[in-house]
């Protein structure tokens, strides 16, 4: 081979490695930035469940991973949805078409996340959702780049009921609000009740929004069922243990258990009235040391409140997305979606998680019981971790949600 030959050889193979090079370590950022909305109720009934506590939690999860990926800048903002899906759905096309968003999370309201998905698959970006709850997200309304990260409807109620079942509780008595959540909840409580051995003594449906119930609170307590499940949510639920506790409802050897229940709602009640209660959670902070030093550093950005399983949830989130830019070389939404599916969650929140072609993180929930007051060491620790179910037992399975995915 002549001496031309071999200089334009060594040329073409030096470009070519250079082109591998750019290609493998050079920034692939649309606009040199990766932003982050934060959407969800800034000062509403859900504001400290989500709230600013997931702007935190999203904060943590930046520092952890460093300022800037791929030589992009990290940047977050916050939006305030207001429980209206038009106004979620407003805020999050401004951000994807004028400010250049890249991924949203949170949310924390189902009619929002639905609103908001749609517009996330017309527009190929990132949505993570964290509290909203409907089991549609990764079913009927599924979308290529749309997760969800922390619970669902079908996973909460057999996450309580196997639970509740393993630890003894075979009798059942439900307590449901009286529109389609409720309906819905108190559905599918009784079918794996009833699959996994167990017997439900009685249920009745009670108003919305009521405030005395005392006579559906004595109903179950003549029933003697060894679980009182609460197929509600909000100012119900509360309202129902309030008055649980003033009838002696647990004292006398029944257990309540909520299905949508935060440590918040603890911390507002009090031990006195919440003790013996039963709750389903992604995340405790006083689970191991993990999460106790997550929360130590959550605690100085929130004024010394520990994070709900909400914000955990938001920051293994956080994490995930930007882990999944940095081996994917880019933010494009459907290549970063199958990064996110390809390697596993492995965080203070979700340890060795898979999550699937559907976009559901399968992580396992815990059962845990609301302490006495004598049994609690200081501020903030309220639960005993009871039970772990593992995510293969509740969460749906792929092929019955009518995703197309």
């Amino acid at each position: 081979m002549s001496l031309l030959k071999l200089a334009a050889s060594a040329a073409v193979a030096c470009l070519f490695a250079a082109s591998v090079h750019a290609q493998s370590t050079g920034p692939a950022i649309s606009d040199k930035v990766v932003k982050i909305g934060v959407l969800n109720d800034q000062a509403g009934p859900s504001a400290d469940v989500t709230g600013i506590g997931s702007l935190h939690a999203a904060r943590l999860a930046v520092e952890d991973f460093g300022p800037t990926v791929r030589g992009a800048k990290i940047e977050l903002v916050v939006g305030d949805h207001q429980n209206k899906a038009d106004i979620g759905a407003g805020i999050a096309r401004r951000w994807y078409e004028t400010e250049q968003v890249d991924m949203i999370t949170d949310i924390g309201n189902s009619a929002v996340s639905l609103a908001v998905q749609a517009l996330a698959r017309e527009q190929k970006k990132i949505i993570m959702h964290v509290g909203s709850a409907t089991d549609r997200i990764y079913g009927a309304d599924c979308s290529p780049t749309g997760f969800l990260w922390l619970y669902d409807t079908y996973a909460i109620a057999r996450a309580v009921a196997k639970a509740n079942i393993a630890l003894g509780g075979d009798t059942w008595y439900i307590l449901a609000a009286d529109y389609a959540f409720g309906h819905s909840m108190e559905g599918q409580l009784k079918s794996v009740v009833q699959a996994s051995g167990g017997k439900v003594l009685g249920s009745a449906r009670h108003p919305l929004y009521g405030a005395d119930f005392s006579s559906f609170v004595l109903q179950a307590q003549t029933s003697r069922a060894k679980i009182v499940a609460l197929a509600n949510a909000g100012p119900d639920t509360i309202n129902v243990i309030k008055q649980g506790a003033e009838f002696g409802l647990t004292k006398g050897g029944q257990k309540l258990a909520a299905t949508t229940f935060y440590i918040t709602n603890v911390h507002g009640l009090g031990l006195e009235t919440a003790q013996g209660l039963r709750v389903v959670t992604g995340f405790y902070w006083d689970r191991n040391d993990a999460t106790r030093a997550f929360t130590e550093r959550f605690k100085k950005l929130s004024g010394g409140r520990v994070p709900t399983q909400v914000h955990a949830g938001v920051y293994s989130a956080v994490l995930a997305y930007l882990r999944a830019i940095d081996a994917a070389g880019t933010d494009d939404g459907p290549k970063v979606s199958q990064q996110l599916k390809a390697a596993p969650v492995d965080d203070m929140f979700a340890e060795g998680a898979k999550v699937r072609s559907d976009g559901r993180l399968m992580n396992d929930l815990f059962l845990a019981e609301v302490k006495a007051p004598a049994e609690s060491r200081g501020p903030w620790d309220y639960y005993k971790i009871e039970f772990r179910v593992p995510a293969a037992e509740i969460i749906r399975p792929l092929g019955e949600g009518g995703c197309a995915l």
